[in-house]
């Protein structure tokens, strides 16, 4: 029997990672899900056969622990999709700073958690691909939004900079930009908005898996995926 490749996505729920979950599972891969609550994913994780972990990203020792975890379990993960994030919205004068201080935890300072681990591994084994889910607030500032937007700033810095170190030996580091909202059946919406207006998130997944498959002669470090009828 041929070992399946691993596939690990941190931040995992019902919208956009279950897609990305249930996208490369489909083309082969043995999926490991991370999230605070692991509980929560048991239908995806019945679905996919998947393995699933608790892991609070703002964490250092979390993260190892994650790591190590699913290297016991089965195997290190050959791609690595970093899909946590969290907002606090509020007027600048006005926002909890505690609250602000963990979104940016769990945001950026995940990403460069995961990051690490995720580098430590594909460096001893020359290959590998790392992919953080960026956003629109992390090309744009918008107002009473200041928390998210440092968050998702600094975590497309660390991933350019990532891509320039480690792109030369061989590990594919990818910032997916989500410029818009993504469809979900969990939300209601307005009698004037369509399916056009939202990224479906099974099509944001083909895009990762593309990525993923790229020839390394071609890599991308980014790419930014928007609703065709939204205005720039």
């Amino acid at each position: 029997m041929v070992n399946k490749k691993i596939g690990l996505i941190i931040g995992a729920g019902s919208g956009l990672s279950a897609s990305l979950a249930r996208k490369f599972s489909r083309e082969g891969m043995r999926i490991a899900l991370a999230a605070r609550d692991a509980n929560k994913l048991s239908n995806l994780i019945s679905e996919i056969d998947a393995v699933a972990y608790c892991c609070d990203t703002s964490d250092p020792n979390s993260v190892r622990d994650l790591f190590s975890s699913i290297h016991a379990d089965i195997g290190d993960p050959e791609v690595v999709i970093f899909n946590a994030s969290k907002r606090v919205r509020g007027e600048i004068t006005e926002v909890d700073v505690d609250e602000v201080r963990d979104a940016i935890l769990t945001t950026c300072y995940g990403g460069f958690l995961v990051g690490q681990e995720a580098s430590k591994i594909m460096l001893k084994s020359g290959q590998g691909t790392i992919m953080f889910t960026g956003a629109s607030a992390g090309v744009k500032g918008f107002a009473k939004s200041a928390t998210f937007a440092m968050g998702k700033f600094g975590l497309r810095g660390l991933a350019q900079s990532m891509a320039r170190e480690l792109h030369p030996q061989n590990i594919h580091v990818v910032h997916v930009v989500v410029d818009g909202g993504i469809r979900s059946e969990e939300k209601s919406y307005s009698s004037v908005q369509t399916e056009d207006n939202f990224l479906l998130p099974d099509a944001i997944a083909d895009t990762y898996y593309h990525l993923y498959k790229q020839h390394r002669s071609a890599w991308a470090w980014e790419i930014e995926v928007r609703p065709w009828v939204e205005k720039f």
